[in-house]
């Protein structure tokens, strides 16, 4: 009997440490529960945020939960993601092509002016050697790793709205996303500070941040383009050096 406590409480200790190292690796407070099919609204989210997280099409995940233009979510809201398209979806009007402020308020959300519509001309947010290409087989990168010296100007990469600027998702470090025409995206990570705010709209070639020292002390930008969710690579955008 003695020996079959012991061994009860042996599995009980393992039990305890498969728990806890399921647990591993989650943000503080991230209420998430993918397996579930939903998300609880953190302080900082924006709409495009949680869309870029999950690899999913914001207009999408709009729709699903029934949010529409400019996109204000607020702290604690539930929002669903079950079957939420990571297919494009097609504008649903001319609102679609607003500065969405969607960063969580108790006000009423402001709409800001109609920007033109055009298309997109991609320049290079730093320029410094490519230390790590685009691939999405192992080991993945959802965009390139461009070195540059700690503090140097990084640089909107097309003309876009400014729809998320923090440090809440986990493994980027401090975040700039940018909104542009046609359904892009373009992410601005591991920087030393941020220089623009949710709802600003900046011009190609305007600084929206400094570069910034990763934890193991590497000096890089790391830079994404998403097509309606999607990861696709930067340097079939970026002009050819």
């Amino acid at each position: 009997m003695r020996i079959l406590n012991k061994l009860l409480g042996a599995l009980t200790v393992v039990a305890c440490l498969i728990g806890l190292a399921g647990c591993v690796g989650l943000e503080p407070g991230y209420k998430s529960n993918r397996a579930k099919g939903y998300y609880v609204v953190q302080k900082g989210d924006t709409l495009y945020s949680i869309a870029f997280r999950y690899g999913m099409d914001y207009k999408s995940l709009a729709k699903t939960n029934g949010i529409k233009p400019p996109y204000t979510i607020y702290l604690n809201q539930k929002l669903s993601l079950k079957n939420v398209s990571l297919t494009p979806l097609s504008d649903s009007g001319p609102n679609d092509e607003n500065v969405s402020r969607d960063k969580i308020k108790k006000k009423k959300a402001k709409v800001a002016k109609k920007r033109p519509s055009k298309s997109v001309g991609w320049s290079w947010p730093l320029h410094g050697e490519v230390l790590s290409k685009f691939s999405l087989s192992q080991p993945m990168n959802k965009g390139i790793d461009i070195a540059g010296k700690k503090d140097l100007p990084v640089l909107a990469a097309a003309d876009g709205d400014v729809v998320y600027a923090g440090g809440n998702l986990r493994g980027y470090g401090k975040l700039v996303i940018l909104k542009h025409e046609n359904g892009y995206l373009s992410a601005y990570g591991n920087n030393e500070v941020i220089l623009v705010k949710e709802g600003d709209f900046v011009s190609t070639g305007s600084i929206i941040s400094r570069v910034g020292r990763s934890a193991s002390g590497k000096e890089f930008l790391h830079f994404e383009i998403r097509r309606d969710g999607k990861p696709v690579n930067p340097l079939r955008f970026l002009p050819k050096k």
